[in-house]
């Protein structure tokens, strides 16, 4: 097993490099039925969703429609894959930051519904009390 960092899945999904984008393209190929087994971290996922959004300027849906192939991918170990996944079809409607909607799901995932927060982005999202000292 091998880690695969941020800037892999950037140059597949940019193609800003052509030679590396076809190397990670033939990766995940490989990746996708088995025959290459990686991991990546959570805050990997973020780290790619933020500079698709900031530095890339990508739609909030086709960040959604760009990750959830690699998600899904079989080969790809990533701790809490089902919230990243539900997270995503969230903020792809949505304009709650990323983090927030994970987070979000993380609490419905956990059955936690009262969070402790300032941010009153909360109070967007349903099945949950946002307490405000």
């Amino acid at each position: 097993m091998r880690f695969i960092d941020t800037n892999f899945f950037l140059r597949y999904l940019t193609k800003d490099e052509e030679e590396k984008a076809k190397a990670v393209l033939e990766l995940l190929k490989k990746v996708k039925i088995g025959e290459e087994k990686v991991i990546t971290s959570p805050l990997v996922i973020f780290e790619l969703i933020f500079t698709l959004q900031s530095y890339y300027k990508v739609p909030r849906k086709n960040i959604k429609n760009l990750l959830t192939p690699i998600l899904s991918l079989r080969g790809l170990k990533l701790d809490q894959k089902t919230i990243f996944e539900k997270a995503l079809d969230i903020y792809s409607e949505s304009n709650i930051s990323f983090a927030d909607i994970f987070n979000y799901c993380f609490m419905l995932e956990n059955k936690i519904d009262e969070i402790y927060s300032f941010d009153k982005d909360f109070d967007k999202l349903e099945n949950i009390k946002r307490i405000d000292l």
